[in-house]
């Protein structure tokens, strides 16, 4: 695990905080996610909770990214609704993060202990799909 960090994109912090504070309504949308785009575009999105289990907001901004011609992230955030601040991604988000984007950086910590670190320091020693995939150099 590195301890590498870089800026932090507070711009996309608020975008994210936005999106939560205008769009999560009730149980079903709580988080918010906003990405910036290897062009310096902003993506955001919310999660869809259903008693089954839903997509988290950063696995439904990914599907967002997409539809937008967006397949190369940059920087992710995650933000809660009732003022809650920057969440750090769960397991699954983190898993799938990095196998999408493996030079992603992320935000995580909030307010003066924000920081932007790269996703494999959220997953260290982890299984890279792509690395064992039969087309893989």
């Amino acid at each position: 695990m590195t301890t590498q960090t870089h800026h932090v994109d507070h711009e996309l912090i608020q975008a994210a905080a936005h999106v939560a504070r205008t769009r999560c309504r009730g149980d079903n949308h709580t988080m918010a996610a906003a990405a910036r785009t290897r062009n310096g575009g902003i993506v955001t999105a919310v999660n869809a909770y259903h008693f089954t289990g839903g997509p988290c907001a950063e696995l439904v901004l990914i599907g967002a990214a997409a539809a937008q011609g967006a397949y190369d992230l940059d920087t992710i955030v995650a933000v809660g609704d009732r003022d809650r601040g920057v969440v750090p991604p769960c397991g699954r988000c983190r898993q799938v993060l990095l196998d999408y984007f493996p030079a992603l950086k992320v935000i995580v910590g909030e307010g003066d202990r924000a920081r932007t670190v790269p996703i494999t320091d959220l997953l260290p020693e982890s299984y890279v799909w792509a690395e064992h995939q039969l087309d893989a150099e």
